[in-house]
């Protein structure tokens, strides 16, 4: 099976997914002009749905309140989402997110020691992170990890991952949770493959209408110029 024909059958299951929680793409775009990183948010409870994504004034993707006179807890919730620092980016579900962009420098593994699952028992969300880094005219092997509660204890199982994008068109998707339930099954297995297929809005209107309209909050997408390292946004958000 061709990996255009896996990646479908992939968004496909995406969208019977009815939450796969928190979730980033990286990948090239199918004229191989652009870094592509993808990332959405998801929530069930009224905290979590209160947010939307906002630029600041350095150009960092960032989570912020909806109706700030509502936060009910903001220290798993309100983040920098994606960074860059000259031609090394991250994305991230959490406050790791800047650590991550010492990776190429330290290693991820070693950029990344000090963090853990996330503190929010029963469900114990993964961090899940990406660092990529322009290097010439080319994408350098881009770094992927996913932390998640061991099922023997309290430890955290780390699996880290270097993903060379040769592939036009195709992007590593990891996300947060495997489905729905009570606590949230944490995402297992290695990251699988989604299609990028078209400009920056074809790209963010594929992955936003399958994701779950009840439980999706926000969705951005960020297309990288590879030869100029110059970014371009797409940001969908639920509210506002």
């Amino acid at each position: 099976m061709k990996f255009t024909d896996v990646s479908q059958e992939n968004l496909l299951k995406l969208k019977n997914n009815p939450y796969p929680g928190r979730g980033i793409v990286v990948g090239l775009s199918d004229n191989s002009r652009y870094l592509v990183h993808i990332y959405w948010i998801m929530g069930r409870s009224f905290n979590s749905q209160n947010r939307i994504f906002v630029l600041d004034e350095e150009g960092n993707l960032r989570t912020q309140a909806f109706d700030q006179e509502k936060v009910e807890d903001p220290s798993l919730i309100i983040y920098k989402a994606m960074s860059q620092s000259f031609r090394y980016f991250a994305v991230s579900n959490g406050h790791q997110t800047d650590d991550a962009l010492s990776s190429y420098v330290l290693g991820m593994e070693k950029a990344l020691s000090s963090w853990k699952y996330e503190p929010d028992a029963p469900n114990f969300t993964p961090r899940i992170t990406v660092a990529s880094a322009l290097r010439g005219k080319r994408v350098s092997p881009v770094y992927m990890s996913i932390f998640t509660k061991s099922p023997l204890g309290n430890g955290c199982d780390r699996k880290f991952y270097s993903l060379n994008l040769n592939y036009p068109g195709l992007g590593y998707c990891v996300t947060t949770y495997a489905g729905d339930g009570n606590p949230l099954p944490s995402f297992s297995g290695d990251p699988y493959l989604l299609p990028i297929i078209g400009n920056i809005e074809s790209v963010a209107s594929s992955i936003w209408d399958n994701l779950n309209q009840d439980t999706r909050v926000s969705l951005a997408v960020r297309f990288i110029n590879i030869r100029s390292g110059r970014s371009d946004f797409k940001i969908i958000n639920k509210h506002g």
